[in-house]
């Protein structure tokens, strides 16, 4: 097996055991894409097509508002599944911005097959059920941190989810998701014993 099909089927076992035929007929769905550093692979307002699986990389989800501020809500890397969700799952606009940091290697699957296989393999919906059902459990967690921590406990809480999560993200982002200025956060990461 593939060093990229065993990454793969390796994460998904970790959401949910696939028999192996219903795994080869979910892996057959994704074909390998790279993209350049600083690459928008999802524009707001327009209609997430695939579902893509990191293999090499880092990216990032954000938000830009009108006065072109920018929010980090979640970082992707190696054998995470990445793109914009929401918009996929319900086939609407993003509201939201899909971009490499730095170089990245993908599988990805258009929706339009992954929605076909869910009709004739009931464990892929299962799959896909569980990992949206993590991924909203993170997002609530994030939202009792944005409401009740300050920022140094953001950032523990960050570092206890993805210990190296300092040597792969800019710093600039990092401040950006916890939700402080760039020149501050030199000082965060000098205060916290790590």
């Amino acid at each position: 097996m593939n060093h990229q099909k065993l990454l793969l089927q390796q994460t998904v076992n970790h959401i949910h055991p696939l028999s192996e035929e219903d795994f080869e007929d979910f892996y057959t769905l994704f074909k390998p894409y790279t993209a350049k550093r600083k690459e928008v692979l999802t524009q707001a307002g327009s209609v997430e097509k695939y579902l893509y699986f990191v293999l090499e990389g880092l990216q990032r989800l954000y938000y830009l508002d009108e006065h072109h501020r920018e929010a980090t809500l979640v970082f992707s890397y190696q054998a995470n599944f990445g793109g914009v969700l929401d918009s996929m799952m319900n086939q609407k606009p993003s509201r939201y911005y899909y971009e490499t940091l730095s170089p990245s290697v993908f599988l990805r699957a258009s929706y339009a097959q992954i929605e076909e296989l869910l009709i004739n393999k009931p464990a892929i919906e299962v799959l896909l059920r569980k990992g949206l059902t993590g991924v909203f459990s993170g997002i609530l967690e994030r939202l009792v941190e944005l409401q009740c921590f300050s920022s140094e406990e953001k950032f523990q809480q960050l570092l206890r989810r993805s210990p190296h999560i300092l040597q792969i993200v800019p710093h600039k982002y990092l401040a950006n998701y916890i939700g402080i200025d760039p020149s501050n956060f030199s000082k965060l990461i000098n205060s916290i014993k790590m």
